[in-house]
């Protein structure tokens, strides 16, 4: 049965650094939870706090509600896949694979029955008898996490797994960790850098900067409603203007940009007129539209990308801005020197303010309400 995972208020300090301070977040039995950051952010070495490689200054790690906090390692009942694969190069994919039951003492035919039935389940069942040396980047990181998975541990951890391939082989993998992970229904804690593995892989994201849990949330909503500009800028790209608040009035916020176009955004919090804020667009969130009705803006740089068009464009102010548009629904496409006009998805407008830089949106939580976290 998957276990949760329960951080509580733990700090880790190397001398003077603080690594990670006062972090705590619940994991939920079964799900895929993924802590997303910069290189020094503290993601690695909280995985390490979890598998009891780190110690922990202060709080407690608990697996439901035993705290592991002194418990050795090799207690912990958790199995670890690292980003070097972490292999055994003079042993065949089997014996890898069953080295582990092997010193569980079990029983040659048991053992055979779980290394088949992982082998199958993460299929590599053809590649029993080769050795390391003679199987792709994929195939090696498929061994290293049938391993981890055949000794039936109740958490599984996940180290930057995927760093090591290439692009193509990244996103073969990433699909087979989702598919075997939900088809085991293991409580697995993935680490990676990269916000489009992360995006696609998780049931819930924690986006760590300087040891501090940024947001935590699924994929979608943090993508669409980040809580604070960090988070914003780290999951995909923003394009980033200063916006003057208008009005208020019946629900909708009238804000005017600094290029002099005006948008209108509702579920904004009470905010007093004249109050300089930040607005973040995403590239993908603008639309051509009619030159009455649009921003106009100057193209400078076009890049096909086949689905989809790029362009740089700009907007008047200094305002330069990335926009992204979708080849199937657009009439024509625009050379640099030319004249285009914007809409904006206003629904998809996210508002910060100027000071502190979080969210100006009502109803957008930074971390999710421990309380219902079973």
């Amino acid at each position: 049965m998957a276990v949760s995972i329960h951080i509580e208020h733990v700090k880790k300090v190397y001398g003077d650094n603080v690594v990670i301070q006062d972090l705590s977040a619940d994991i939920n039995p079964g799900e895929l939870f993924t802590l997303l950051g910069p290189s020094g952010c503290g993601k690695t070495t909280l995985l390490r706090m979890i598998a009891g490689f780190n110690s922990i200054e202060a709080g407690t790690i608990a697996f439901d509600d035993k705290v592991i906090n002194h418990v050795p390692v090799y207690k912990r009942n958790f199995g670890m896949v690292f980003q070097s694969y972490a292999i055994f190069p003079n042993m065949t994919v089997y014996g890898n694979i069953e080295y582990g039951l092997k010193n569980k003492k079990l029983s040659k035919d048991e053992i055979k029955i779980r290394v088949d039935k992982i082998m199958e389940t993460v299929q590599i069942s053809r590649y029993k008898d080769r050795y390391p040396d003679k199987l792709s980047g994929g195939q090696q990181q498929r061994v290293a996490l049938a391993r981890a998975i055949v000794v039936r541990p109740q958490v599984l951890l996940m180290d930057e797994p995927l760093s090591n391939l290439d692009a193509k082989l990244r996103i073969e993998m990433r699909e087979a960790i989702r598919e075997i992970q939900k088809k085991i229904g293991i409580t697995t804690v993935y680490v990676t850098h990269d916000q489009e593995e992360a995006l696609a892989i998780s049931d819930r994201i924690a986006v760590m900067d300087k040891g501090v849990i940024q947001q935590v949330q699924s994929p979608e909503s943090i993508y669409s409603r980040p809580f604070n500009t960090f988070v914003a800028n780290f999951l995909g790209h923003s394009n980033r203007f200063i916006g003057t608040v208008l009005e208020q009035i019946q629900g909708a916020t009238l804000i005017r940009l600094e290029t002099g176009f005006d948008i209108q955004v509702s579920g904004v919090r009470p905010l007093r007129e004249q109050k300089e804020i930040l607005v973040f667009i995403r590239p993908e969130e603008f639309i051509l539209a009619e030159k009455d009705t649009g921003m106009a803006a100057v193209v400078l740089m076009k890049l096909f990308l086949g689905k989809y068009i790029q362009y740089i464009v700009d907007c008047g102010n200094g305002a330069h801005v990335e926009v992204t548009v979708d080849t199937s629904s657009v009439t024509k496409i625009y050379e640099p020197g030319e004249t285009i006009y914007l809409g904006v998805n206003s629904r998809r407008i996210n508002l910060f303010d100027k000071q502190d830089e979080t969210t100006l949106l009502a109803g957008v939580d930074q971390l999710p309400d421990r309380k219902s976290v079973v």
